[in-house]
């Protein structure tokens, strides 16, 4: 929809979340923010809000994996940038010390100017910590036809997302193989552009990027693959299945479709 959008979001993150050795911190990554042109002073103010997507390390490197929309307007947008990031800690050559496999969600907000879109803001995702995951949990870490986000997979862990999520995704697990972007934690508060709750910080919600391993954004993918994912989630228990595909059919809005939801499959829950 605002490709534009998308990239600036995704060439940021890249920047803030990748360092060689001798390069963390704060200011080196306000000066990576400058180079692709973004002013001093903001840039600044950027770096101190990159959470978790700068952790403690003396070398990292990003991975992003999808950039959907959190939300579309004319002149503001948020996406959402789901990341896998590599950090090594420690030893004296760039195979040496501790190398961890992580990942989180930035929820990227921009507003366009008459330069274009322009980074305004970021919010890291902070999913809490792990607890000992219940039977719900377990079934949905342990699934491989279920490929969660790094920060999603910290979201299921974190025991904060409802037990109505967790059997829906085993259940669309069954007929499908299906990429979690988002569940909890990296996206808005509020649906983007109103004053509304959304499902997804209460843990009632998910958003699937790919299925069977065509993404949802591209056009080549078949509606019809689509369109029968979307119906299985609302036979899963969805109140509010939203796509790229306006459906007919269901309860009462049960389905919608508007810019934000071109680019994933929405899969809400009342609890």
């Amino acid at each position: 929809m605002q490709p534009a959008a998308k990239l600036a979001a995704v060439r940021l993150v890249e920047a803030f979340g990748t360092w060689p050795a001798g390069q963390a911190g704060p200011a080196h990554g306000a000066a990576r923010a400058t180079a692709l042109g973004v002013p001093a002073a903001r840039a600044a103010r950027l770096a101190r809000q990159t959470g978790s997507l700068t952790p403690a390390a003396d070398e990292a490197v990003v991975q992003v994996i999808d950039a959907q929309y959190g939300g579309i307007l004319t002149d503001s947008a948020s996406v959402l940038v789901v990341c896998a990031q590599t950090t090594r800690t420690g030893g004296t050559t760039r195979t040496g010390g501790t190398v961890r496999h992580g990942g989180t969600t930035v929820d990227v907000r921009l507003s366009k100017g008459a330069r274009g879109w322009a980074v305004t803001a970021l919010h890291p995702a902070t999913p809490g910590p792990p607890v000992s995951p219940d039977a719900a949990a377990r079934a949905v870490l342990g699934d491989s036809r279920i490929e969660l986000s790094p920060g999603s997979a910290a979201d299921v862990r974190s025991g904060r997302v409802h037990d109505s999520v967790l059997r829906a995704m085993t259940a669309l697990a069954g007929p499908y193989r299906i990429s979690v972007s988002v569940v909890r934690s990296g996206h808005p508060l509020d649906v983007f552009g109103t004053t509304r709750p959304s499902d997804h910080p209460r843990g009632r919600a998910f958003d699937v990027w790919r299925i069977n391993g065509r993404r949802v954004v591209d056009p080549a993918t078949p509606r019809s693959l689509i369109t029968g994912f979307m119906r299985a989630a609302a036979a899963a228990g969805s109140y509010n299945v939203g796509g790229p595909v306006l459906l007919s059919g269901g309860a009462a809005d049960q389905f919608f479709s508007d810019a934000t939801h071109h680019d994933h499959v929405h899969i809400g829950f009342l609890t």
